[in-house]
This record gives structure tokens, C-alpha cells and sequence, in this order.
């Protein structure tokens, strides 16, 4: 498909719409990838997600909160035992501090409960605007913000949605173009399709539900079918 070379403001919220409804089609269920059964152990895994795969995440997790399945439990583990545990997703050592802080402000100031507010989770350990919108969004279902991840900004880049690899910058674009009510599953399925089609290295254009609606910013033009010629 050829890259569109100008497109008007207007144009490109119409087409957003018919991506979103796209996206909808091909992942009619768009949930979280990291394993957890309340708000705590979701604010923890994301955490650990930093810099790490949501699969090596799910492997650590569940001895994590057999071992500490609440906020003031982890507050009270030590740093070594929680290392260990972690240590296979990197920056264990940092990582461990930073839940093993947040679980100790969740005691201190939330009664061990994670808050449905953005500004309250921000100024927990470990806590940016990104983890706490994964919280608010997928356990709370309070649209917050986009989640801008790896997938995300990379795939809004290809489908020429945003000219920025700056993931704040990224989200308030998203944030004025995605309608607030498909926030959190705009994220969701984008994730999902750069998990299954929209790969890194090699992206399956050919086969894409949203090829129509992308514009392949930076990929090489798509080769024609040997019986079109």
C-alpha cells in the first residue's frame, strides 16, 4: 500500500475511528497479559514489567504473591528473599525495593489498598503515569490516559497516528484522537496485534487486518501479487 503523503485533521480522526473498530473486530476480547486476580497483584507485576516481557513477568509472579500475597505482607519481606524471586526479570535489585516501597505506602497510607486515583498511585515507588494507567484502567476500568508501551508506540508510528517516539508526547496525541471511552482497549489491542501481526522485526503486512487504514511509515513498499502484474 502506498504511504499517504497528506492527510487533514479530520481525515485522520475518521480514520482512527475506523481503526478502533478494526481492532475491535480482530480482539473482541482485549485484556491485560500480566496474570493477577486483584489490583494489588497487578500493580506489582507491572512494576516488574519494566524492561521485561509480560511472559517472563507471569513466570516469577505467582511464588511472588504465594509468598506475599498482600501489600502488608511484601512491606514486610525482606530485600534478599524478594531478589531472589525477581531476579530473573532484571534489575531485580531495584525492582525489589521499588514493591517492596509501594507495598509499605499502601499500608502507611491506603490501609493496604490500591487507590482508584491516579495522583495517589503516582507517588507510590515505582509508580509512573504509565503503571498507574494500566491499574486504573484495566482493574478499576477508569480511562486515565493511553498506555504508551513498546507495541503501542511503535505501531502508532507505523500507522502514521504520531510523528514521536516520546511516549508523553505520543499519549496526548492518542489522548486527542482515540475517543476517551476506548482508552484502555485501544491499548489493549494494539499490544495485541504487535504481539501477533505487527511483529518487530518483521512485520506481516500482507496478511494485516489494518492494512488498509495504515500508512507503513518506514517499511519498504509491499511487493505486488505475482497475478496482478
Amino acid at each position: 500500500m502506498p504511504r499517504r503523503a497528506r492527510e487533514s485533521s479530520a481525515q485522520k480522526r475518521e480514520r482512527v475511528l475506523q481503526i478502533v473498530k478494526r481492532l475491535e473486530q480482530l480482539f473482541p476480547v482485549a485484556e491485560c497479559a500480566l496474570h493477577h486476580t486483584n489490583a494489588f497483584q497487578l500493580l506489582v507485576a507491572t512494576i516488574l514489567s519494566a524492561q521485561c516481557t509480560d511472559e517472563r513477568v507471569n513466570k516469577s509472579t505467582p511464588e511472588l504473591f504465594r509468598r506475599f500475597p498482600d501489600a502488608a505482607a511484601l512491606s514486610a519481606a525482606s530485600q534478599e528473599d524478594v531478589e531472589e524471586i525477581v531476579k530473573p526479570l532484571g534489575f531485580f535489585r531495584s525492582k525489589a525495593a521499588n514493591i517492596r516501597a509501594m507495598a509499605a505506602g499502601l499500608v502507611e497510607h491506603h490501609g493496604g489498598e490500591v487507590p482508584a486515583d491516579l495522583e495517589a498511585l503516582v507517588v507510590l515507588a515505582g509508580v509512573g503515569r504509565k503503571t498507574a494507567s494500566v491499574v486504573l484502567g484495566t482493574w478499576f476500568g477508569i480511562p486515565s490516559g493511553v498506555v504508551v508501551d513498546t507495541h503501542v508506540r511503535r505501531l502508532t508510528n507505523l500507522l502514521g497516528l504520531v510523528k514521536s517516539q516520546n511516549a508523553e508526547i505520543i499519549e496526548r496525541e492518542l489522548m486527542d484522537l482515540v475517543p476517551q471511552s476506548e482508552w484502555i482497549n485501544f491499548s489493549h489491542r494494539l499490544i495485541h496485534h504487535g504481539r501477533r501481526t505487527c511483529v518487530a522485526r518483521r512485520p506481516r503486512c500482507a496478511g494485516c487486518g489494518l492494512l488498509s487504514l495504515c500508512q507503513r511509515v518506514d517499511l519498504p513498499a509491499l511487493e505486488e501479487p505475482a497475478d496482478a502484474v
